[in-house]
């Protein structure tokens, strides 16, 4: 009896073993193929940003520069990052402090004037762009943009071919975003989900929480690229301005973001008579941004309100949208309207960081322009206005 039971163990032993080697090799496998994936979209990465041309910068959540990638078709000799230079120690602006007080409040980098001597001593003026980059957590992590040579900016385009050529380049951006950046998170997604189907009982409560991280992460990146498609169509679709009812069109919002909320109770107050000539459809989408921020940020609240009323800037007709939400602080409001930028932790409130960006573009395609002001945990405010 001592004998068979033995036997029986052993045989259960080796059965055990020859599953964990089965296991160990299918997951070796599925690491290889994802690593593969991995690779081959990080080499189209690197293929694509070499070929551009325009210098490619980053800095880390010091300002320390990491990356400085000469533009592609340079005759200049840019000079070389040694020790991690701070970003204004190698470009030069006339108002060194005001840049510094910009990368401090982690701000983005609109357009700013600044030069660069390369290692013959020759002077050049650059542009200079960038944008903040938050981690996971929604933490700064540092800058990334690029810096523009004025002698190679060109004048925009106004001749019929050059104009087909720009919608073709928005077609392939369109559909490179759209096929080549989904590929990697494919196989991300993919192989987290194999995992976790065939092998998720074989795991403890944290490596199943890891696997649903991983699943969530590949979830908000298709919604940032589905965004980021969308921010770019609003460039090339056409404007047809015709009268718009804006009283009417918010308070069809406003019902909508009722019936997606049943249990809220949010009051809100819509001026009657409001009128201007656009574009329907893109200020339905501007609006929707608006009010779906105003609806989503005042969650917390206890007695939550919404107003859109009318208001003037410097003469002319203007609108606004405020509520009494969790609000924002001033000194990062150059934020608020730059692509995938957040000023509250995703963990708190949902979003891409697209809808505002989206918002100014639709606005300013208008002739006209927004702005934002707010207080933390006492509301926020924006005001726009539309060009004739």
């Amino acid at each position: 009896m001592t004998l068979v039971l033995l036997s029986v163990l052993a045989l259960l032993a080796m059965l055990a073993a020859a599953a964990a080697v089965a296991w160990a090799l299918h997951l070796q496998r599925g690491q290889r193929d994802l690593q593969s994936e991995l690779q081959s979209s990080r080499a189209q990465a690197q293929a694509l940003a070499s070929a551009l041309d325009v210098c490619q910068w980053r800095t880390d959540s010091q300002h320390r520069l990491t990356l400085l990638r000469p533009p592609a078709s340079t005759s200049t000799r840019w000079s070389a990052v040694d020790g991690k230079p701070l970003l204004w120690e190698h470009f030069q602006s006339d108002d060194n402090a005001a840049l510094r007080a910009r990368m401090h409040s982690h701000a983005a980098l609109d357009a700013l004037a600044v030069w660069h001597t390369d290692n013959t001593g020759q002077r050049h003026e650059l542009v200079l762009r960038g944008s903040p980059l938050l981690d996971m957590a929604g933490h700064f992590a540092g800058h990334v943009g690029t810096a523009r040579e004025l002698a190679a900016i060109a004048p925009v385009a106004t001749d019929p071919l050059a104009l087909e050529n720009d919608v073709d380049d928005h077609e392939s951006f369109s559909y490179t975003v759209s096929h080549d950046l989904r590929a990697p998170i494919r196989v991300v997604e993919g192989f987290t989900k194999i995992v976790k189907e065939d092998y998720g009982r074989l795991l403890d409560r944290i490596g199943n929480d890891h696997l649903d991280r991983v699943l969530g992460a590949a979830a908000r990146m298709n919604s940032m690229i589905d965004s980021l498609l969308t921010l770019s169509q609003l460039s090339s679709r056409p404007l047809t301005r015709q009268p718009v009812n804006l009283t009417q069109l918010v308070g069809y919002i406003v019902d909508d973001l009722r019936r997606q909320s049943p249990e809220r109770q949010v009051e809100v107050y819509i001026e009657p008579g409001m009128q201007v000539q656009g574009d329907a459809t893109l200020l339905r989408v501007a609006l929707e941004n608006l009010l779906g921020n105003a609806w989503k940020y005042t969650g917390k609240c206890r007695e939550p309100r919404i107003r859109f009323e009318r208001t003037e800037h410097e003469g002319r007709p203007a609108f606004s949208v405020r509520d009494n939400g969790a609000g924002f602080d001033m000194r990062f409001a150059d934020r608020l309207f730059g692509v995938f930028q957040r000023l509250h932790s995703a963990n708190d409130f949902q979003g891409t960081g697209v809808g505002l960006a989206s918002v100014r573009r639709i606005i300013r395609r208008h002739g006209g322009d927004i702005w934002a002001e707010g207080e933390v945990d006492r509301g926020a405010r924006f005001v726009f206005w539309l060009g004739q």
